[in-house]
């Protein structure tokens, strides 16, 4: 049962399987777009590029957009205070 409205994505892994995602959010930094996924065990980042999603493989990136996207969404959770 879906609870609230959620975007559902669906993307096809290495193997061609199938899978859908929860679109956590969207947003720019560094002059590109990404996308937060995630299911029921894990968030991925994603590049959003002309071809499609790609997946970011350096860590060091993803865990700079995570922060980033972190303290975006805490600054504006905390403005509704």
């Amino acid at each position: 049962m879906n609870e609230g409205h959620e975007d559902i994505i669906t993307i096809y892994d290495e193997e061609g399987l199938e899978k859908e995602f929860s679109v956590a959010g969207m947003f720019d930094m560094h002059e590109q777009s990404y996308a937060l996924l995630k299911d029921e065990n894990e968030v991925f980042v994603m590049r959003v590029e002309e071809e499609g999603l790609v997946k970011i493989t350096d860590p060091d990136e993803r865990a700079s957009i995570l922060e980033a996207y972190e303290i975006a969404t805490e600054a504006e959770f905390g403005e509704e205070s």
